[in-house]
C-alpha cells in the first residue's frame, strides 16, 4: 500500500482522489493547501489529514507517493522537497517554467531515488490510443502531414488570476491548452518536434500572456504539423486530422473518432472508457514496482518545455527555432 498525498485542492483534485479510490495500491491519506479553509473542506470530504503547509505534510505523514496539483511556478519548488523526502511524484503539466527548471527536477529526482512522472492525460484518452494503433498499422499508407486545432474561450471569471501573467503560469493559452497539442502530436508519431515557427497574438486584455498562435511545426521523422489555437470568442473547437497517402483520420479528443472510407468519414468503434487519472496512476505504481518503463516522464515532459520556450522565441524574433538546440543550450 502506497501512502498517497496531494499538494494543492484545486479544479483537479477530485478527479485525482477518485483515481486513487479505484486503486488496491493507493491510500490517499492527506491534502495541503495554502487556503486552509479549502484544504479542510476537502479533508473532511475524503476523510484527509489537512495541512496549510505541504512541508509539514511531508513531514509528518511521510507519503510515499506526493501528487502536485500546484500553479505552474511553484512545481519546481515542491518537486525537489518531495524528491527530498524520498517520495515518488506525479506533476501536473506543464512540468515547469523552463527547461532549466525541467532539469533541477529530474536531477532532484535522480539523486533521491524516486519517480517523477508528469500528468500528460493525452496518452490515456481511449481515442487518442485508437488513433495510435492506427498509425503504428500503416493501413492509411504514410503520414504526411496534421492539423490541429483547438479554440476555448480563455478569459473566463472561473480562471484563476495567475494564469494570465508570464511569470506564474509559464505563458498562456500556448502554455496551457498547447501542451496537449505538442503532446498529442510528439506521442501519436513517437518523434520529437524539432522545428518550429510561430506567430502569436496579445488581446487577452488581461495580463500579459498570448490569446492566440498559429504554429508550424516539424517532427524529427519530418512530418509537418500545424497547430492553431485561439482563446478569443467563437465557437469551441478540439480536433486533430492526420493525413495519410490512403486516408484520413479526424480526432475528437475525449467524443470521438473516425476515419475515411470511400470519400466520407466512418465513426470507428470504441473500446470502454477508462479514467485517464486512474491509467496514469497504474502506469506510476507499474514503475515503482520495476514492471515497465516510465513513458511520461521527467525528460519527454522536458521537450514540451522546450516546444514551448521555442514558440514564445519564434514569435519574438520572427525565426524557425530549431528546439535541440533549445535543449542544449
Amino acid at each position: 500500500m502506497l501512502k498517497t498525498a496531494i499538494i494543492g485542492a484545486g479544479k483537479i483534485f477530485d478527479s485525482h482522489l477518485k483515481a486513487i479510490a479505484q486503486l488496491d495500491r493507493l491510500k490517499a491519506v492527506a491534502v495541503a493547501d495554502v487556503q486552509g479553509e479549502k484544504a479542510q473542506e476537502a479533508g473532511r470530504r475524503y476523510g484527509l489529514h489537512s495541512y496549510t503547509d505541504y512541508r509539514v505534510m511531508l513531514e509528518k505523514e511521510k507519503p510515499d507517493l506526493v501528487i502536485v496539483a500546484l500553479p505552474h511556478w511553484l512545481h519546481k519548488e515542491a518537486a525537489i522537497d518531495c524528491a527530498r523526502a524520498g517520495a515518488h511524484m506525479l506533476i501536473e503539466k506543464p512540468m515547469a517554467l523552463t527547461v532549466g527548471e525541467c532539469d533541477e527536477m529530474i536531477g532532484a529526482a535522480r539523486q533521491h531515488r524516486v519517480q517523477l512522472m508528469v500528468g500528460l492525460t493525452q496518452h490515456y484518452i481511449r481515442e487518442n490510443r485508437v488513433a495510435k494503433q492506427i498509425v503504428k498499422q500503416g493501413d492509411l499508407g504514410k503520414l504526411v502531414m496534421i492539423n490541429d486545432t483547438r479554440h476555448q474561450l480563455y478569459n473566463v471569471e472561473s480562471r484563476p488570476e495567475w494564469f494570465f501573467h508570464k511569470a506564474q503560469a509559464g505563458g498562456g493559452i500556448l502554455t496551457n491548452l498547447g501542451a496537449h497539442s505538442i503532446d498529442k502530436i510528439q506521442w501519436l508519431l513517437d518523434s520529437p518536434i524539432r522545428k518550429v515557427k510561430a506567430h502569436l497574438s496579445y488581446h487577452v486584455g488581461r495580463g500579459d500572456i498570448e490569446g492566440s498562435g498559429a504554429l508550424f511545426l516539424e517532427t524529427e521523422n519530418h512530418i509537418p504539423a500545424t497547430v492553431v489555437q485561439s482563446g478569443y470568442e467563437g465557437v469551441p473547437v478540439n480536433e486533430t486530422q492526420l493525413i495519410f497517402t490512403k486516408g484520413m483520420l479526424r480526432l475528437a479528443t475525449g467524443k470521438s473518432l473516425w476515419i475515411s472510407d470511400q470519400g466520407r468519414y466512418r465513426e470507428v468503434e470504441m473500446p470502454e472508457a477508462q479514467d485517464p487519472f486512474k491509467l496514469q496512476l497504474m502506469e506510476l505504481i507499474d514503475v515503482i514496482d520495476g514492471v515497465r518503463p516510465l513513458e511520461s516522464s521527467g525528460e519527454y515532459a522536458k521537450s514540451i518545455n522546450a516546444v514551448l520556450e521555442g514558440i514564445y522565441r519564434s514569435s519574438e524574433t520572427g525565426t524557425e527555432i530549431e528546439i535541440f538546440k533549445t535543449m542544449t543550450r
